[in-house]
């Protein structure tokens, strides 16, 4: 059996967890809540107009964004907003957020339009949007990250590999076939 809770509070999470103990089942509680970590995880794995997407809805317009708003901005909307469902899954994959966590940004359809789905707006949830807005603001805090860890960061003050201090080009060693294996 298995049975999903979203959106519990952690004092509600902890009884059903000892009430499933007393009778000995298991239960597993997986917290699927954006978190200020998780939502820059996600602001960073988005590409340049994705992450300006999120920004103008989150920061400039308070979680709620009209579609022509974005567009003015933008211009297209389909590359961000295939970006930013991508994300979701891609995230899942690397381990991340646990799967069942909802995207964050969702289009809002024309009510007068049912049957035509015409993207009039694309919003937030109002829980979710201090969360986002802490992680921008960490973003813009944080300096430049690149891949690699601090062990492996090239020093600017060395000299580069195949150089001599004093040399204008890269030092070639020469070596005949024979030396080589050949």
């Amino acid at each position: 059996m298995k049975i999903t809770i979203e959106g519990a509070s952690e004092e509600f999470a902890e009884k059903l967890v000892a009430l499933a103990a007393q009778h000995r089942a298991e239960l597993t509680v997986i917290d699927t809540a954006w978190t200020v970590e998780r939502a820059e995880r996600y602001i960073r794995s988005l590409p340049a107009g994705a992450r300006h997407f999120a920004q103008i809805v989150v920061m400039d317009n308070d979680g709620y964004a009209d579609a022509d708003t974005l567009r003015q901005a933008l211009g297209k909307l389909n590359g961000p907003t295939v970006a930013l469902s991508r994300a979701i899954p891609r995230g899942v994959r690397e381990g991340w957020w646990p799967e069942g966590t909802r995207a964050p940004i969702s289009a809002v359809y024309d009510p007068e339009n049912p049957s035509w789905h015409k993207n009039i707006a694309y919003k937030m949830d109002r829980e979710n949007v201090p969360v986002f807005r802490a992680a921008f603001t960490r973003l813009d805090r944080a300096p430049a990250r690149l891949n690699w860890g601090d062990e492996d960061v090239p020093s600017g003050l060395e000299v580069a590999p195949g150089w001599g201090a004093d040399d204008d080009v890269p030092r070639v060693m020469l070596t005949s076939p024979e030396e080589d294996g050949r």
